[in-house]
C-alpha cells in the first residue's frame, strides 16, 4: 500500500479521536488493520504518553467554525461528517500554518515557502 498524504492526514486525524484501526482501515479502502497499525507506530501516534508531558491534542475545526486566521489544511473528505481543518494559527498571506506550509510549499524557493 502506498501512503499518500490524505490517506496519512485520515489516519492521523481518525487515530486521535480514538476510532479503532480496523474502522480506519475500512474508511481508507479495504488497509489491513495491521497495516494501519504499523504506519500509526512509524508516525509515532501509537506511543503512550504521559499525560503531563504530552503536548495538546490538536485543534481540528469544521466549516462552521472556521475564520480567516486559521489554517485550511483539510482532514478528511469533504462531504464525510469527519471533514476537518487544522485550524491552528495561519502564516500571513499563507492559507495554511507553518508546519502545513512546509508540507505544501515543497520543493519551492525558500522565498515561496
Amino acid at each position: 500500500m502506498k501512503w499518500t498524504d490524505r490517506a496519512v492526514e485520515t489516519l492521523r486525524m481518525l487515530w486521535l479521536e480514538g476510532v479503532p484501526a480496523r474502522k480506519i482501515g475500512q474508511r481508507l479502502g479495504g488497509i489491513s488493520r495491521n497495516a494501519v497499525i504499523g504506519k500509526a507506530h512509524r508516525l509515532g501516534l501509537s506511543k503512550q504518553n504521559d499525560p503531563s508531558k504530552s503536548e495538546p491534542s490538536p485543534k481540528f475545526v469544521g466549516t462552521a467554525d472556521l475564520t480567516d486566521r486559521m489554517c485550511r489544511w483539510p482532514f478528511g473528505h469533504p462531504g464525510e461528517p469527519e471533514f476537518r481543518f487544522c485550524g491552528k494559527q495561519r502564516i500571513a498571506g499563507r492559507p495554511y500554518c507553518a508546519e502545513h506550509c512546509a508540507l505544501a510549499y515543497r520543493g519551492r524557493s525558500e522565498e515561496a515557502a
